[in-house]
């Protein structure tokens, strides 16, 4: 099931980093660029988790990943279309999501896996 689910957000992910990205261009948005970039970055990370029959480690890592992605990139489009911060420290708690859901991911090419 997680490996639908990590497809799936790939492919959110694309969607969205396209759509934020004209948004960028043509509207102006400061941050909104930004989240694109994030957003496009990751998706080919989480379709090959996704797609990879992979590690439970792998697999915790790249849902890590995910949820930084979504918190980061959050952040900067609540900042650019609402206003305001999704909520404190947000942009930093995602970041921090981001580099750890990466750690586990880099971790799991050195843990055995059984069987």
């Amino acid at each position: 099931m997680t490996d639908r689910i990590l497809i799936l957000a790939a492919g959110l992910c694309g969607i969205a980093g396209v759509a934020f990205s004209a948004a960028a261009a043509h509207g102006g948005a400061v941050n909104a660029g930004t989240a694109a970039s994030f957003l496009l970055m990751h998706a080919p990370a989480l379709l090959a988790v996704g797609l990879w029959n992979s590690s439970r480690t792998l697999r915790i890592g790249a849902l890590v990943l995910l949820a930084g992605v979504i918190v980061f990139a959050g952040d900067l489009l609540t900042r650019d279309y609402a206003g305001t911060r999704l909520f404190p420290f947000a942009a930093p708690t995602g970041g921090i999501l981001m580099m750890a859901g990466w750690a586990g991911i880099g971790l799991s090419g050195i843990i055995r896996r059984k069987g």
